[in-house]
C-alpha cells in the first residue's frame, strides 16, 4: 500500500508531510523568515529543483547561494531574468540578442548580436529586472521531446540551441519559462524570480556586464573591477572561435561529423604555436631576462607550456632550462596547515622561499649551483648532483603556481624576470545562453591525468577539487594582471576528446557517495559532445599532458 505521509530529516530535526508535497513547500514550513534564500535541495547526493515533490521518506539538505550549487543556481537564475527583461524592453526577439560569453571577475561578459548596448538601455533592463524580481515570477519547468525543442527554438531565433539538440541522445529536454519567455539552461533553477535578490548591471568594453554576488559573502554585492589583460585573452579567444564557427557545441559538433575534426585540430594547434612564438619574441626583445615564471591553476598545462616555449627560445638561439619549482617544496613534515587543519601544499609558504632566491641569485652571477629534486614519495628534498651554470644565452624557465608572486622571487631584479600566466580559458559555451566553466575543463583534465599517472580515483580527484580552489583563489588570481604576457591553454576540441576518457572514471563514482552530485553533473556535460578519439591529438599537443602519449616528460 502507497504511504499517504513521508518522514523528511533536515538537520537533526524530522518533519510529517503528506506525500507529493513540493520541497517549496517544506521550505516554507521549516523556514517561513526566508523561504526564498533557499534555492536547492540535496537528496541521497542528488540535486532537488524546489518545484520537486518528496515521494518517499529522505533526508534532505538546503542549499542557498552560499553553497556552490546553490550559487551556479543563482547565478544562472539571474542570467534568466536578464534575459526575460531584455526582452520586454526591447520587444524583438531578432535585433538585440544577448550572448553570454564568459565570466569576468563578479561580473558575466555579454554583448548583444543585432544591437547596441547603451546606457539607456542597460537602464531599462536593469529596471525592468528589479520589476520582475519585486514580482515573485513563479519559474515554470516542463518537458518537450527533443524535436519538440528543435522546432520551439528555431522559431525563437535561438539557433545555437536548435543545432545543439540535433546532438541530443535524450529522448526529452527541460524548457524553463518566465511567464511568455522561454529558455534552456544547462543546469537547476530557482522557484521564483524572487531569489534572484542582489544584481547590477554595467556597460563594458562593447558590451555589458551582470553583477553578482560571491558565494562567500551571497548579500554583498561589490564594484565590479575589470581585468584587462585577462578580459583581452578571452576575447581574442572567443573571436578567434566565431570565426572557425566553433564558438558554441553544437558548432564544433556540426563540423566535427561533417568534416572529421583533423582540419579543426590543425588549426587549433597552429593557432597556440603562433601564441607560444609570439612570447619567445618578446621575451628576447628585452635584453636583460633571465628568468621566464610560469603560473597558473591546476591542469592548465605549464609543463608542456614550458617545454614548448623553451623550444622557441631555442630557435632564437637561446638556451632554456625548465625548473619545476616543485623541487624547492620543503620537507613535507614542515609544510603549513590551512585553516582545516591539513597541509597546505598550495601555500607559497610551502615553498624554500630562501633557498631558491639563493640559488637564482648565484646564478645570476655566473656561479655553479646544485639544484634541488623533491621526492614526493618520501616528502624530501634530495640533492643528486644535478648542477647548472648560466652562460650569457642561457634562460631559466621556473613553472610554478606562485611564479607571479614577487615574495617569490624577491631577491631577483625586476627586469631579469619576464612573467606568463596561463590558464585554460574555455572559448567554447554550450550555446548562446549557458557558458562552459573555464573549471570544468580544468577539472576533467586534472581527473584524467591523476588516472593515468598517480592512480588517483576521479572521486578523490574531486573531492580535493574544493581544496585546490580555494588555493587558486589565495595564490594565484590574485597576481594574474601582473604577468608580462598571458597564454589560453585551452583547444576548442579537447572536451570532445576528454569525454573518451574521462567518462569511464565517472561512471566508476558510487551513487551513494558525496562526489555523485559532481560526477553525474559532469557526465550530463560531457553528453553534450560528439567524441573524438585521441589517437588524432599530435604528441606536442598541451592535451597530451593529460591524456598521454606526449613528447616531453610530463
Amino acid at each position: 500500500m502507497e504511504q499517504s505521509s513521508c518522514q523528511v530529516k533536515i538537520g537533526e530535526e524530522m518533519y510529517s508531510f503528506p506525500r507529493g508535497t513540493t520541497f517549496r513547500k517544506i521550505v516554507e514550513t521549516v523556514r517561513p523568515e526566508d523561504p526564498d534564500r533557499i534555492l536547492l535541495v540535496k537528496e541521497r547526493n542528488k540535486l532537488r529543483e524546489l518545484r520537486s515533490e518528496v515521494l518517499k521518506d529522505c533526508e534532505i539538505e538546503l542549499l542557498g547561494p552560499d553553497d556552490r550549487d546553490g550559487a551556479n543556481t543563482y547565478r544562472r537564475t539571474a542570467v534568466f531574468i536578464l534575459l526575460k527583461a531584455l526582452f520586454d524592453v526591447s520587444g524583438k526577439k531578432n535585433t538585440e540578442k544577448a550572448v553570454l560569453h564568459y565570466s569576468l571577475g563578479n561580473g558575466l561578459y555579454f554583448t548583444l548580436t543585432g544591437g547596441t548596448v547603451t546606457q539607456e538601455l542597460i537602464d531599462r533592463v536593469k529596471q525592468r529586472m528589479q520589476e520582475i524580481v519585486a514580482e515573485n515570477i513563479p519559474i515554470m519547468k516542463r518537458s518537450v521531446h527533443v524535436s519538440d525543442a528543435v522546432s520551439l527554438f528555431h522559431r525563437h531565433h535561438m539557433y545555437d540551441k536548435e543545432k545543439l539538440f540535433r546532438y541530443r541522445r535524450a529522448s526529452s529536454v527541460n524548457v524553463y519559462t518566465i511567464e511568455n519567455f522561454d529558455d534552456y539552461y544547462y543546469g537547476y533553477m530557482a522557484f521564483s524570480s524572487a531569489a534572484v535578490r542582489y544584481f547590477d548591471l554595467q556597460c563594458y568594453d562593447e558590451g555589458f556586464v551582470l553583477i553578482l554576488p560571491d558565494k562567500k559573502e551571497p548579500t554583498v554585492l561589490k564594484p565590479f573591477t575589470p581585468m584587462e589583460k585577462i578580459f583581452h585573452v578571452q576575447k581574442e579567444s572567443q573571436e578567434w572561435g566565431e570565426r572557425m564557427h566553433v564558438a558554441t557545441v553544437g558548432e564544433l559538433n556540426d563540423r566535427l561529423t561533417k568534416e572529421g575534426v583533423q582540419n579543426i585540430l590543425l588549426v587549433q594547434e597552429a593557432f597556440h604555436e603562433a601564441k607560444i612564438a609570439a612570447i619567445a619574441q618578446e621575451i628576447i626583445a628585452r635584453k636583460n631576462v633571465r628568468f621566464v615564471m610560469i603560473a597558473g591553476p591546476s591542469s592548465s598545462g605549464k609543463t608542456s607550456f614550458s617545454y614548448r616555449l623553451s623550444i622557441q627560445l631555442m630557435a632564437h638561439g637561446k638556451t632554456p632550462h625548465p625548473i619545476a619549482l616543485d623541487n624547492y617544496f620543503v620537507n613535507r613534515e614542515n609544510t603549513p596547515l590551512d585553516e582545516y587543519g591539513e597541509k597546505d601544499f598550495e601555500s607559497l609558504d610551502a615553498i624554500d622561499i630562501e633557498q631558491f632566491n639563493k640559488d637564482m641569485l648565484q646564478l645570476l652571477e655566473g656561479k655553479e649551483v646544485q639544484l634541488p629534486t623533491y621526492d614526493f614519495i618520501s616528502g624530501e628534498r634530495q640533492y643528486k648532483g644535478d648542477t647548472l651554470k648560466l652562460g650569457e644565452d642561457e634562460i631559466l624557465v621556473i613553472e610554478g603556481i606562485h611564479g607571479l608572486n614577487d615574495r617569490l622571487s624577491y631577491a631577483l631584479p625586476v627586469e631579469s624576470k619576464f612573467k606568463v600566466y596561463i590558464s585554460a580559458l574555455t572559448q567554447l559555451n554550450i550555446d548562446e545562453h549557458n557558458r562552459i566553466p573555464t573549471t570544468d575543463g580544468r577539472l576533467l583534465r586534472r581527473l584524467v591525468r591523476d588516472a593515468r599517472t598517480r592512480g588517483i580515483t576521479a572521486q578523490e580527484t574531486i573531492h580535493r577539487w574544493a581544496s585546490v580552489r580555494r588555493g587558486e583563489e589565495k595564490n594565484i588570481f590574485p597576481y594574474q594582471e601582473q604577468a608580462d604576457a598571458m597564454f589560453n591553454s585551452a583547444l576548442v576540441y579537447e572536451l570532445a576528446c576528454l569525454k573518451v576518457y574521462a567518462e569511464p572514471l565517472l561512471f566508476g563514482i558510487d551513487r551513494d557517495s558525496p562526489e555523485y552530485t559532481e560526477a553525474n553533473r559532469l557526465l550530463k556535460f560531457l553528453d553534450y559532445f560528439v567524441p573524438v578519439p585521441g589517437s588524432d591529438v599530435p604528441n606536442n599537443s598541451l592535451l597530451r599532458e593529460f591524456i598521454g602519449g606526449s613528447i616531453y616528460r610530463v
